[in-house]
């Protein structure tokens, strides 16, 4: 048997390490890795190129690097699809229910074991550098943070305010994205060679409200983006819940998401005699106000003629219903694709730095997402839903000399996953609470000999969006969702189920077909199952 003297006694799971992944085993007899973990919130799988293979609206070359000298999971999804409890559960390795991160509002309990400070004890420094979005700041999951703060713990896009280790509010001049990772650059830099580190650089972008950098503002300006099949869905085949979202792309008209006023010269941001505008626009004028003057100049030389052509030819009677109906999708997803551009550029600083600083041959690097986002899909925008658009994370992963290039996984995988990866990897044993699974089997090149077969999901914000709970399982093939508990619509319990090889865009649910019958079985024990597996009250 081999040894790594360096680990001391050996423990159950550093057995099932030597005996199932031998090839893997000097990587972890050497140093232990560096881990890169970098973190966007609400990215959509159909625009990072990696996942489209090119066949997608946009091109994401940096995060492709990773996926491309490493490993893509196609399969990845998330076990609470809003960003909290997303966070939470990447931390913990367990579900909401058991971390307590139920809902966007829940309250973190900072002294639950976290995996960065299971990583701290086996002598890694740790950092987490932008988007925390938990209640409260962290205090001592990390030996280092400086996080965003103001709007409910989002963030802002231009000269975005951190609080600090410290604890004191700091403003940093420059793009949010930008400054993040200035800021994960300098932290990385005064490491010493002689530790590893964990450093989580978690961007805002491309969350709403998708406020891009100058310099991608006349990226996607030569015409129309192709609109989703089912952007004009009726939702016919689908439950009456779904019918009463607020989640309509085409009923989103905020000017401060879309850009649309107020126009330059029509307002002042002077705290002395500011000029009224309308009630709309008032949110707007709270973002330009953070933004230095020569960038917002920019802006209004942008998007103050697109909305001055488009007034004149509604005037005109020259606007269709149809474009009417489009317009908030062509405006918002080419904001959010010059955002996911902003931070491809600085994915690619990361590495850059990485290549040059002599660090990339021991450090792990990850892109992931909180979850997915509906860019048009049934009509929709935001997340919350089990549909796949919005269940599927981003996971792209790299580690030279032990991840294989150019790897894609299909194994259905979770944000549980990652912790009890990201021990195994740093050669410590994974707690016994811990739910999800680490991920280094994989690559091996086969995998382990039994992995999950279906996930399970729960959403707790009932009432947010005007949604109820959704709860579900997802098979290979099939997909069963329960909704229920609405504070407000009095529509009881639905269910629908999808049958995933002839309906992929989950379009029509076969619940009521007798056809689907014995699957409906299959998918209602596998469901109990699950709940009695991860203890689910």
């Amino acid at each position: 048997m081999v040894h790594c003297k360096k680990r001391g006694l050996m423990t159950r799971h550093f057995i099932y390490l030597i005996v199932s992944l031998a090839p893997l085993t000097s990587a972890w007899c050497g140093s232990k890795p560096n881990i890169l973990f970098i973190f966007s919130d609400d990215h959509a799988l159909r625009t990072i190129s990696a996942y489209t293979q090119g066949k997608g609206i946009n091109k994401t070359p940096s995060i492709d690097r990773i996926a491309t000298e490493g490993a893509i999971f196609t399969r990845s999804y998330c076990t609470n699809s809003i960003c909290q409890p997303s966070r939470a559960s990447i931390l913990t390795g367990k579900h909401s229910h058991k971390n307590g991160v139920l809902t966007n509002g829940s309250a973190w309990n900072s002294k639950q074991q976290i995996f960065p400070r299971l990583l701290k004890s086996a002598g890694y420094t740790t950092a987490m550098i932008g988007k925390w979005h938990m209640h409260p700041f962290p205090s001592n999951e990390f030996d280092y943070h400086k996080t965003l703060s103001g709007h409910g713990g989002q963030g802002r896009y231009f000269n975005p305010e951190f609080v600090n280790h410290q604890g004191n509010t700091v403003v940093e001049k420059g793009y949010s994205t930008d400054v993040i990772t200035n800021e994960s650059i300098e932290w990385m830099k005064k490491q010493s060679k002689d530790s590893p580190f964990l450093l989580m650089c978690q961007f805002k972008s491309p969350h709403t409200n998708v406020m891009p950098p100058v310099r991608n503002l006349k990226m996607y300006s030569d015409g129309d983006l192709p609109i989703p099949d089912s952007y004009h869905s009726n939702h016919s085949g689908r439950s009456s819940y779904l019918t009463k979202t607020w989640m309509k792309m085409n009923g989103m008209r905020a000017p401060h998401v879309l850009k649309t006023g107020p126009a330059k010269g029509t307002y002042s941001l002077s705290k002395k005699g500011k000029r009224k505008v309308a009630k709309k626009y008032e949110t707007s004028l709270q973002y330009y106000g953070y933004m230095d003057p020569e960038d917002l100049d920019a802006y209004h030389a942008h998007y103050d003629p697109i909305n001055a052509e488009y007034g004149r030819r509604l005037a005109a009677g020259e606007v269709s219903e149809k474009e009417k109906l489009e317009r908030p999708y062509q405006l918002y997803v080419k904001d959010y694709l010059r955002c996911v551009a902003a931070v491809d550029q600085n994915v690619g600083r990361l590495l850059e730095y990485l290549d040059e600083s002599g660090l990339a041959k021991n450090t792990i690097v990850v892109y992931a997402s909180d979850q997915g986002f509906f860019l048009g899909e049934n009509g929709w925008t935001d997340k919350r839903l089990m549909d796949d658009v919005t269940l599927s994370m981003p996971f792209v992963i790299r580690w030279p000399g032990v991840i294989a290039p150019g790897q894609r996984i299909d194994a259905m995988i979770q944000n549980i996953d990652y912790a009890p990866t990201f021990l195994e990897a740093a050669g410590l044993p994974i707690p016994s609470d811990i739910q999800g699974r680490s991920l280094l089997p994989f690559f091996k090149g086969k995998g382990p000999a039994q992995w999950r077969d279906s996930i399970y999901y729960h959403y707790y914000n009932s009432g947010d969006y005007n949604l109820p709970k959704i709860e579900g399982v997802r098979t290979s093939n099939h997909k069963l969702i329960r909704y229920y508990d609405h504070p407000r619509l009095k529509l009881g319990v639905h269910w629908e189920l999808f049958d995933l090889n002839n309906d992929p865009n989950e379009q029509n649910s076969v619940f009521d077909s007798v056809e689907y019958a014995p699957v409906l079985r299959e998918l209602q024990k596998e469901l109990d199952s699950l709940r009695q597996s991860f203890e689910v009250k």
